[in-house]
């Protein structure tokens, strides 16, 4: 499991969906040892034949500074990821996704040529996937511990949030 929760939300959340899924994948080899960089997710989905090159970011980073390093990570990605699934027949087009959490789109809609998609948009997307999927019917597997417990809030969040206030 890797250290980083988004990066592990992300991972679960297309494997979830029906994606292939390498984590935390080290590219570009060097001759005199070590790598170019990581790649923190990278999903292939063969039924769709969709191809997503993720980076999840908690980073307070200035724009310009964001911009160099996901420039670098998604330029590596475009070159290294064909390379990624062998015996696959992959679609050319990767598409890139900043996931980033102190950030805001109205400015920045893209970053290093990925698209930018901001944690509450995330978050969205797969509690509303997950709020007509019942426990006793239809559980996330148990694989996938962060969205379960996203499943558990979703289908008790009236309970829960009652006795909170």
């Amino acid at each position: 499991m890797p250290n980083n929760f988004l990066e592990q939300l992300v991972a679960e959340w297309y494997e979830y969906q029906g994606y292939f899924v390498r984590r935390n994948v080290p590219v570009g080899r060097r001759t005199k040892g070590g790598y170019e960089c990581e790649l923190d997710v990278v999903a292939f989905n063969p039924a769709k034949r969709h191809l997503a090159h993720i980076e999840p970011s908690m980073d307070a980073e200035s724009w310009e500074t964001r911009e160099r390093r996901f420039r670098r990570k998604f330029e590596a990605g475009r070159k290294h990821i064909p390379d990624l699934f062998p015996g696959f027949q992959l679609p050319q087009e990767i598409e890139q996704i900043a996931i980033l959490v102190f950030a805001s789109k109205v400015n920045h809609p893209t970053l290093g040529g990925g698209k930018v998609l901001l944690v509450p948009e995330l978050m969205r997307e797969i509690m509303e996937d997950l709020s007509d999927k019942k426990i006793a019917a239809n559980a996330v597997p148990e694989h996938h511990a962060l969205l379960r417990t996203l499943q558990l809030v979703v289908e008790y969040r009236k309970k829960v949030f009652a006795t909170l206030r």
